[in-house]
């Protein structure tokens, strides 16, 4: 346990993110998520600033507006979410076990400096368990 309290957010994040602006149509965010087999990704505005996240879950309120709207989806700024949870990439991967344990979300942005500088996931903690 001592060793992987000595682990960081940012020894296993990752670093190199696919990013979705918040003016594109939501259905190629979808597309964009499927191609890089990622569960989220960060979204930003026209200055670069996080504004929300755009997961699985809001994807399934595309399928459904699609569904009853008969085809028509709507920009990613009409489903992502905005109530953004992140942590500070300097922070212990146990910290990080603990967070998830206590929510459903399966990812964070990480910042440093108030910079987007990763985002880690579940899997991240899990890699690190297993690396030491």
């Amino acid at each position: 346990m001592l060793m992987l309290a000595k682990i960081t957010i940012a020894d296993y994040m990752t670093k190199n993110i696919m990013t979705i602006k918040q003016d594109i149509d939501a259905l190629a965010a979808i597309k964009q998520l499927l191609s890089h087999k990622i569960t989220c990704a960060p979204v930003l505005d026209q200055t670069g600033k996080l504004v929300g996240m755009f997961s699985e879950i809001d994807c399934m309120e595309v399928v459904l507006s699609a569904s009853y709207n008969q085809g028509m989806s709507g920009k990613v700024s009409d489903f992502m979410s905005t109530d953004i949870v992140s942590v500070n990439a300097e922070s212990s991967i146990v910290d990080l076990a603990e967070k998830f344990k206590d929510t459903s979300l399966r990812s964070y942005p990480v910042f440093s400096d108030k910079k987007l500088v990763g985002i880690v996931s579940r899997t991240d903690v899990l890699r690190a368990l297993v690396s030491i």
